[in-house]
């Protein structure tokens, strides 16, 4: 199917998800929160929609964390722009504050450039934890979300969580050459990793299982894509796609939702990685400040 047009239907299937969920709400239907939410918060960054437009494109183009299993989808290798999760010289195990609320970081390598200095920025108030790899010397990435519904037990084992901070996405909505694996491509032609009915299926298994650890939770929007990203093919629309039906999902379970999307979508030049889904040092600084800042919010609510 053509890009335009599958773009066209999967906006279409969640346009239609979101008026069911309305004419539920007005016949009287109640929609049930997560017990430990008080309040559902959306960050929200008006500047983001007059930036989303104009990025479109004219034509469609130590660590108690175990390790994910293996044989999961998740990448091998990280993509080319990813230089936390490429830099082997950075120390990602660290002495736990017994003492300290526990966080938990859940995503893909976006989330790995912001988790050290988020780590920072919560020093001597949190600990700030992420999966690492079986040895424990390299930050996990997370992957979409059918690596996400094999491995979030043994992310989550092993440890009482306060906080988690957590997204699914630019992994599920490349382009690869079989749906579910991590067989990247740039051929418009071939299928997403997970389409957005498979995402929103996907991420409801997971939101599940978070939400049994009793842990206020907060989910990321997927950040943005520049026209021209390649290696594997993610194309711009699809962040806002992902997204709609993932805020769907929180709005639905109270759960509060930290618009990175929103936040940096009107500063891409000064963050982000031309052509690259990847964020430069001071991008994932600038997102840092963000993530850390809601954390510390929900901190002071427990």
């Amino acid at each position: 199917m053509p890009v335009l047009a599958r773009y066209f239907l999967a906006l279409g299937r969640v346009l239609l998800a979101a008026v069911a969920a309305a004419l539920t709400g007005l016949g009287g239907g109640v929609v049930a929160a997560a017990p430990q939410r008080d309040d559902v918060e959306m960050v929200r960054h008006p500047a983001a929609s007059q930036a989303a437009a104009e990025l479109q494109p004219q034509e469609p183009p130590l660590s108690p964390v175990r390790p994910a299993r293996r044989g999961t989808s998740r990448d091998a290798r990280p993509e080319a722009g990813s230089q936390a999760e490429a830099d082997g010289g950075l120390s990602w195990r660290f002495t736990p504050e017994p003492t300290l609320p526990n966080v938990l970081i859940l995503g893909d390598s976006i989330s790995i450039g912001y988790t050290l200095p988020v780590r920072k920025r919560l020093a001597g108030k949190a600990n700030v934890f992420r999966p690492l790899s079986a040895d424990g010397k390299r930050p996990a990435n997370c992957g979409g979300t059918t690596a996400g519904v094999q491995s979030i037990e043994g992310w989550l084992a092993g440890r009482r969580w306060d906080v988690i901070h957590f997204n699914w996405g630019l992994h599920d909505l490349k382009h690869v050459k079989r749906a579910g694996t991590s067989a990247n491509s740039d051929d418009p032609t071939d299928p997403l990793q997970a389409d957005v009915e498979t995402y929103a299926a996907n991420l409801r298994a997971i939101v599940a299982k978070l939400e049994a650890t009793g842990a206020r939770l907060v989910f990321a929007t997927t950040t943005p894509v520049q026209p021209g990203t390649t290696k594997p093919l993610r194309e711009p629309e699809s962040p806002g796609l992902y997204n709609a039906a993932a805020t769907a999902i929180m709005r639905e379970r109270g759960i509060r939702v930290n618009d990175l999307y929103g936040f940096c979508l009107p500063r891409l030049e000064s963050l982000q990685l031309p052509k690259n889904v990847h964020f430069t040092s001071a991008g994932s600084e600038a997102l840092a400040g963000e993530v850390a800042g809601v954390i510390e919010r929900e901190l002071e609510k427990r």
